[in-house]
């Protein structure tokens, strides 16, 4: 529960942390100038050969296979419920809201990134020809609308648990699918994937490093936020999507089923990426904690063991279900 952590040292600590995360924007985020754009990858309406590269753009897309197709579509809604992941950020208590200072100057940058995902994918997928658009933005209404629930109750070490999560989970997905993009014969799909994954993992390593910094001042505290956020589980930020006349959350499942059938994102990923975040954060190797740090420490080593042998024994997915945004 939120109030089993204390949060009086929060403030003092994200103000500590305010210039060192400004200073990670030069290595993690890039200047607008140099970055990619959504127009660099798709046909050129200028150009007298654009209505042929629609039709190479959608003889392409025709060999995408259904769920991986279905997965696509879930991860570019995802993106771009944009609006929901920053007002979700902007609420974090305990750090400046100063317009100019090193806090709101990443999450505008950040998010200015991430902007470029959701617009790239759907104009993909509206010139693919195979996506009833109108469903899939209806359910994209429906996910800003409808909001999520991560349980991180505005807590700055929480919350900057979950993205080092989520965005290294977003990595894991969108590079999956472009290697099932390239399998299939889309280059097109497979490069734009492979380079909004770049993106993901660019972003995860800002989080990370935040993290680690904050463990080196505020050692039990982020221990017991990490072990919080493990014992709930990170839960994805499309948990409550839904299509037109369902109840919110009920397409999710449908959704995560066509990710593991897929393999563009399983059990096995979601422990290998805690794996990873025990390597990052040296956790194993923490010391000079207290009895509840300990104890938080060793629950998150024990925990990827633990979660593997259920993984294991998880079988792959094997119902067929029909998404409204799919043509037939």
């Amino acid at each position: 529960m939120q109030n089993e952590i204390p949060v009086e040292s929060r403030k003092e600590v994200m103000t500590y942390l305010e210039p060192f995360m400004e200073g990670e924007m030069a290595t993690y985020l890039r200047p607008v100038e140099e970055l990619w754009q959504p127009s660099d990858f798709l046909p050129d309406a200028s150009k007298e050969t654009f209505f042929a590269d629609i039709k190479e753009l959608q003889q392409n897309a025709k060999e995408l296979p259904y769920d991986v197709l279905a997965v696509l579509i879930g991860d570019t809604i995802t993106e771009e419920a944009l609006p929901t992941y920053e007002s979700w950020l902007m609420m974090v208590d305990d750090v400046s809201r100063n317009e100019q200072g090193g806090w709101m100057k990443f999450l505008r940058a950040w998010t200015a990134e991430e902007n470029r995902h959701g617009d790239l994918l759907n104009k993909y997928l509206y010139l693919s020809g195979r996506v009833d658009m109108r469903a899939m933005e209806i359910s994209t209404q429906y996910l800003i609308h409808d909001g999520f629930d991560i349980q991180t109750y505005n807590d700055p070490y929480r919350t900057f648990v979950y993205t080092s999560f989520q965005e290294l989970a977003t990595n894991v997905s969108h590079r999956r699918v472009a290697g099932l993009a390239k399998q299939a014969g889309d280059k097109l799909m497979a490069k734009m994937c492979g380079i909004i994954a770049a993106d993901e993992a660019r972003h995860a390593k800002a989080y990370i490093s935040l993290i680690k910094k904050a463990f080196e001042v505020d050692a039990n505290q982020v221990m017991l936020a990490f072990e919080d956020m493990m014992k709930k589980k990170i839960v994805m930020p499309a948990h409550f999507l839904r299509e037109i006349g369902l109840q919110v959350g009920q397409t999710f499942g449908h959704f995560t089923d066509a990710a593991q059938r897929t393999g563009v994102y399983t059990a096995t990923d979601y422990v290998d990426i805690m794996k990873e975040l025990l390597v990052e954060w040296q956790i194993e190797s923490m010391r000079d904690l207290n009895e509840a740090g300990e104890k938080a420490r060793d629950y998150v080593m024990a925990l990827p063991d633990r979660l593997m042998r259920v993984a294991e024994r998880m079988k792959s997915p094997g119902l067929d279900y029909k998404f409204s945004w799919i043509h037939a």
